[in-house]
């Protein structure tokens, strides 16, 4: 794979922190909620990507929904579906659909893109930067070989 250029894209594909414990993402809501003035771009990933970034009243509207999404469907005891790039100054949150989250299993079934990612900046359209898998590739080279 080849390393993005795009800023957004460097940061998406960085290092990101795991929050494995139901506590863990209540701090993460709790230090977004403490920075709502900052410009935060919600992005349902399937959806164009926002063009300007979210109202304080949108994020806090939104926390408060996928709080209540993750607890209900994710039905652990533990979190782990939540990625953060930095746990005390956030910039790239990314939130893995409970219903959605693939398979690590086994090789060749590509990138599984989560459900919604927060963003400082603004982002793009994520579904256009995954390659088919593989077989898929191969499929369509024998289609017209």
């Amino acid at each position: 794979m080849t390393m993005p250029t795009d800023p957004f894209l460097m940061r998406y594909r960085g290092y990101l922190s795991n929050l494995l414990k139901w506590e863990d993402l209540d701090t993460l809501w709790q230090t977004l909620r403490a920075q709502s003035d900052r410009d935060w771009y919600i992005y349902a990933v399937g959806e164009a990507p926002p063009q300007h970034p979210s109202t304080a009243g949108q994020l806090a509207t939104f926390i408060s929904e996928i709080d209540k999404l993750l607890h209900q469907e994710h039905d652990e005891e533990y979190c782990g579906i939540v990625y953060v790039d930095d746990r005390t100054s956030p910039s790239l949150v990314k939130v893995f659909d409970p219903n959605h989250l693939g398979s690590s299993c086994g090789p060749g079934f590509g990138e599984v893109l989560p459900g919604w990612v927060l963003s400082t900046m603004a982002p793009v359209d994520l579904q256009a930067t995954v390659p088919p898998p593989k077989n898929r590739r191969h499929w369509w080279q024998k289609l017209f070989n």
